[in-house]
């Protein structure tokens, strides 16, 4: 069984969900990153960047095998059980992954940026607000031009691209985001949501989401300089 370390967020929700569709066994370990669990050097010793998800397979390569960074661990877990998520026909599966890559060099980090700015940092700084609100708009155009041509990003069928991108796509409001405004993108995330699999997989912890106003111990351990400290 999997030790799965995880947390509520879009990188923990692909790595849920993508358990819950291959329907390999495993167990979550919360990792609590608001109370700075993440920087605990139990949690350390199976990634060195503090950051979630990551996971621990008892029968990997070489046995106890340690991995993190989530879109490695969808490929991974994809090989493992020689699933259909990652296709085996080279042309569908390079288009999987080049979509793998636009969401974890593109699609994270932008949107990720704009929350910080808009959201949570001390200071309002227009000209980064700006800058990523303008580049989510130009990465769901991205995709809405993708997903006008073609059912899902790597084709005809569901993979592991879209599951790494459906869940920065939920809550579109959170970056001013209305999908009526990018049909195809809508109707992609529309089918994704219905999806049983899915369903569950962002239900994973989902008691744990954090409500409210952040506290000043979650932006200590979210943004502030224990990030930084070496270790």
């Amino acid at each position: 069984m999997i030790d799965l370390y995880s947390w509520p967020t879009p990188n923990g929700h692909k790595v849920h969900i993508m358990l819950e569709e291959t329907g390999i066994p495993y167990r979550v370990i919360p990792v609590d990153i608001g109370k700075g669990e993440q920087f605990a050097e139990s949690f350390l010793k199976i990634n060195p960047n503090h950051r979630i998800p990551a996971l621990v397979d008892p029968d990997g390569p070489g046995g106890d095998f340690a991995l993190f960074e989530s879109g490695a661990m969808l490929i991974y877990l994809a090989e493992k059980v020689d699933s259909p998520l990652l296709p085996k026909d080279p042309a569908t599966r390079y288009r999987a992954l080049q979509w793998l890559m636009f969401q974890m060099g593109g699609v994270g980090p932008m949107f990720g940026q704009y929350n910080h700015f808009a959201a949570y940092a001390p200071e309002k700084i227009p000209y980064a607000i700006t800058r990523y609100r303008n580049e989510v708009r130009r990465l769901h155009r991205v995709l809405e031009k993708r997903l006008s041509e073609s059912g899902y990003l790597a084709g005809a069928d569901y993979s592991i691209a879209d599951i790494a991108t459906f869940p920065w796509i939920r809550n579109p409001d959170r970056r001013g985001i209305d999908l009526n405004d990018y049909p195809a993108v809508k109707r992609w995330h529309d089918a994704i949501a219905a999806r049983p699999a899915v369903a569950r997989g962002v239900e994973v912890l989902s008691q744990n989401q954090r409500s409210g106003p952040p506290t000043k111990e979650w932006r200590e351990n979210m943004f502030g300089t224990k990030q930084f400290q070496p270790r």
